[in-house]
């Protein structure tokens, strides 16, 4: 018997349906060894040399893979072909003891880019060993982020508060937010104007050109040279005065090309931007793609190629195939043969393929109904990107009409625009162009005005970070490697560290602000972009063989560990700033202000006499008990608050746990099922917002929309409005009624 190992349970289920009764599939469930939570776990005095154990939840998977193995002939890995895939390999061979000198089973790793029958079967007929170069390069990051985690966070324990963490590349990502805001914060609006024409062909009120105002007297006009309204309104009375006519059409044609298929990055902001995926939410669904889904009753396939990457290369049978395919359903114009991407991304790491799917005849519609709808949609775009890599340029005619105002001054006006000749890839992959259609003119023509626009615009700051804007920078610097980017942004959101706005955009919290300015004025080189980039260079160097991990590792210590040392002496530790000259409201005496890991809060000086403490913002910290009693220990309930906003809870706590959900949100909806209750806003576990009837259980109305107030006129069920705005009948099952705007 042949024992094959993966990571996944969901990969050992469609691997099983691949192979014969002589394979035994197992999942190692991840990593089954790793350094211990509970010290720091690595040997500074030897080497760094890090200590494994066995974490208690891998416990039970170890034994039952060690049953196995011992009845098995050979042992398979087949862990995914990265760093951390390598490592896990590994890490199987000591924890299973395949190591020793007395194991007489035969040891194979295996690797395979997607989960097909094809590519299992010849991955088998190509067995290699376990690759000790990328395994230690994994052991470099994980003994130098154990390093830096657990010897800076200590440090801001003790210098700022209990709870905080320190990152080698999560503490970067903080910093680009926070020097992002700074700049945003210091930034001074200018102001200015635009002034534009509009105009048409004499006699026809269709056809409208909008033109810009270019020049006056010959000289160019710029973004910030008319700065008031004033200057605005002395142009904007010659041009409504003057005549115009056209002086010059320019037209150019011009080829796009389509996007190379996509790397982890470029999935990950094409997600963010057109899918509203989270970084961490797309490489979720990917995985499912990536480890098999059963369409009809064949058997389940894995629908992508390995999703970590920064490779943009294509295999040629996948090449070969698009051709065809194409050539097929589109003709033979659509397709640009075979067209191969050789560049890759800043200190590209594993020469992995590209994002694709396993077969480009698996296409989206065809397989929409086996698929969740966010996995549709996910695997639309990896499809359609990766197909229009593959076809032939879009063609578009650019042109320019130049427009004179004559008056006392001489005044030129431009607008440009393009027209679409040829779709080429934008027949499958679409990519919004910011240029405008323009009517047909020809030169000489006189144009009548319709009116002169002037505009009062101001300069604005630089953007927020966004997920896709983050990545693209991490990426530019070379920080991180496609593994990294998404726990990387969901480690920073976790920590508290930054925030999401509104416009779904990167915030520094107050207490990101005051970790990024400790670290950067003492520990400036671990948030270093250009040293975080250049030791990511290095662990690509250790997998390439090029260098030793110990010694990597010795260079980085060494100066860090002084540094940190140095360090304690100079900062002094958390100290209460002076108080303020507000009053404790239970005893008098002054307050204080202090810090802790959730930001700034106000306590009595009189502590722990009293135990007074208000927040920054000076609400009470006090308990506000409620009119109602424990069910469990009769005690008194009081409001607590939570990530998901205010909760019930016992006064008892910890010996009581006893919870309950807070103010119900009302919507002012009568419940359409039972016309008794009230539909209020809820939340699951997971923390989504649903809708559901205040009668629970007896009644069990919900919905996942917000309900506003109005009835189905075709089937009187309730109408909701989702996050588009869009208004629909809740009841969409049983009724027809088509979405309204």
């Amino acid at each position: 018997m042949k024992l094959v190992i993966v990571e996944s349970p969901t990969k050992a289920k469609t691997i099983s349906r691949f192979l014969g009764k002589d394979y035994k599939i197992l999942s190692s469930y991840g990593h089954i060894r790793d350094l211990p939570k509970s010290k720091l776990g690595i040997e500074e005095e030897k080497d760094f040399s890090p200590e494994y154990i066995i974490p208690t939840k891998a416990k039970k998977t170890v034994s039952e893979l060690k049953k196995a193995a011992k009845e098995a002939d050979t042992i398979i890995l087949a862990t995914d072909e990265d760093r951390e895939g390598e490592a896990i390999a590994w890490h199987i061979v000591y924890a299973l003891g395949l190591n020793k000198k007395t194991n007489t089973k035969e040891i194979k790793r295996i690797v395979f880019h997607e989960i097909t029958k094809e590519a299992i079967l010849k991955a088998l007929e190509n067995p290699r060993e376990v690759n000790l170069k990328m395994v230690d390069a994994q052991q470099a990051r994980r003994v130098l982020d154990r390093l830096v985690g657990y010897k800076l966070s200590p440090f801001l324990w003790k210098k700022i508060a209990r709870g905080l963490s320190a990152g080698r590349v999560q503490s970067v990502a903080v910093r680009l937010i926070c020097e992002r805001e700074e700049e945003i914060n210091k930034f001074k609006n200018d102001e200015y104007w635009t002034i534009e024409a509009n105009l048409n062909k004499p006699g026809s009120k269709e056809d409208s050109l909008i033109a810009s105002l270019t020049k006056i007297a010959n000289k160019r006009v710029g973004k910030l040279d008319i700065k008031d309204k004033k200057s605005s309104d002395e142009i904007k009375e010659d041009l409504e005065s003057a005549k115009y006519s056209v002086l010059n059409i320019e037209t150019k044609k011009v080829s796009k090309n389509p996007l190379p298929p996509c790397i982890t990055s470029s999935l990950q902001q094409d997600a963010a931007i057109r899918l509203r995926f989270s970084s961490k939410k797309t490489m979720f669904v990917a995985q499912k793609l990536y480890e098999g889904i059963k369409l009809g009753k064949g058997d389940a396939v894995g629908l992508i190629t390995y999703m970590r990457t920064d490779s943009t290369n294509l295999a040629t049978s996948f090449l070969s195939e698009t051709e065809t395919y194409l050539k097929t359903n589109l003709g033979d114009k659509y397709s640009a043969g075979p067209r191969r991407f050789k560049k890759k991304a800043k200190g590209a790491q594993e020469a992995h393929e590209a994002v694709r799917p396993t077969s480009v005849l698996n296409v989206p519609e065809e397989i929409k109904p086996h698929l969740s709808p966010e996995q549709f949609r996910l695997y639309e775009l990896i499809w359609k990107r990766a197909v229009a890599s593959q076809m032939t340029p879009a063609e578009f005619e650019n042109t320019k009409i130049t427009v004179t105002a004559k008056n006392e001054k001489d005044y030129i006006l431009s607008a440009k625009g393009e027209i679409q000749k040829f779709d080429g890839y934008l027949n499958i992959y679409q990519v919004k162009s910011k240029e405008k259609l323009l009517p047909i003119l020809e030169s000489g023509t006189d144009l009548d005005l319709k009116e002169v626009l002037a505009e009062q615009k101001f300069t604005q700051p630089p953007k927020r970070y966004s997920e896709a804007m983050l990545i693209k920078t991490l990426e530019k610097y070379g920080i991180g490697r496609p593994s990294t980017y998404a726990p990387t942004i969901s480690t920073i959101q976790l920590r508290g560290y930054t925030k999401k706005n509104e416009d779904r955009r990167f915030e520094p919290t107050e207490v990101g602000s005051i970790v990024n300015e400790m670290l950067v004025k003492y520990f400036d080189n671990i948030v270093d972009y250009d040293f975080t980039a250049k030791m990511e260079q290095n662990l690509d160097d250790i997998a390439e063989g090029e260098k030793e991990w110990k010694p990597v590792i010795k260079d980085f210590y060494i100066p860090f560990a002084k540094n940190l040392e140095e360090t304690y002496k100079k900062v002094k530790n958390k100290e209460d700033k002076p108080l303020t000259d507000k009053k404790c409201p239970k005893c008098g005496k002054l307050l204080a202000e202090k810090f802790s890991r959730f930001g700034k809060f106000y306590a009595c000086s009189g502590y722990p006499e009293c135990k007074y403490t208000e927040t920054s913002d000076g609400e009470s910290n006090e308990p506000k008990f409620i009119d109602k009693k424990c069910p469990e220990c009769k005690g008194r309930m009081v409001v607590k608050k939570g990530r998901f906003g205010e909760f019930y809870g016992c006064e008892n706590y910890p010996e009581c746990k006893h919870i309950e959900s807070g103010k119900a949100q009302k919507t002012g909806v009568a419940c359409d099922k039972c016309s008794k209750g009230e539909i209020i806003q809820k939340r699951t576990k997971r923390g989504r917002i649903f809708y559901a009837c205040d009668q629970y259980p007896d009644c069990k109305n919900a919905l996942w929309s917000k309900p506003n107030g109005e009835k189905c006129p075709d089937c009187g069920a309730l109408m909701v409005v989702d996050a588009k705005e869009k208004i629909s009948c809740s009841n969409k099952k049983l009724c027809t009624k088509k979405e309204e705007e």
